[in-house]
């Protein structure tokens, strides 16, 4: 018997030697008009045209609302608020504010998808 070291054997896995697969960035998936791209796209697509009809359907709603409800209470039409009857003045006056916020939380929800939707591409 020697008195020797038992020898060293390297331990190695077997995909090392094997060549690494090249990630391609999502963007230029896009760029590309590959399958995958055009998920990522009609994504984006279908979360902008979900948030603008959720906002269609607020503006009709709302604004569409307010004829609908004076003819459901016919008393309120008669109404006057200084010498302007209210259903005038609600549709001249009120309706543009409630437009302008309908409008502001769109684009506030638009700029938030797109940037997830840029955050997932730098991510990929």
């Amino acid at each position: 018997m020697s008195d020797s070291p038992p020898r060293r054997v390297r331990v190695t896995s077997p995909r090392t030697g094997a060549a690494r697969a090249q990630r391609i960035p999502a963007a230029r998936e896009i760029d590309a008009q590959t399958l995958l791209g055009e998920v990522y796209m009609s994504s984006l697509l279908r979360s902008q045209l979900r948030l603008a009809l959720l906002s269609l359907a607020a503006v009709v709603v709302l604004v569409g609302g307010i004829p609908l409800f004076f003819w459901l209470l016919p008393g309120l039409s008669t109404v006057q608020v200084l010498a302007v009857p209210l259903p005038w003045l609600l549709l001249a006056f009120a309706v543009y504010p409630v437009l302008l916020v309908i409008g502001w939380l769109y684009v506030r929800a638009a700029e938030r998808n797109e940037r997830d939707f840029t955050d997932v591409l730098d991510r990929s």
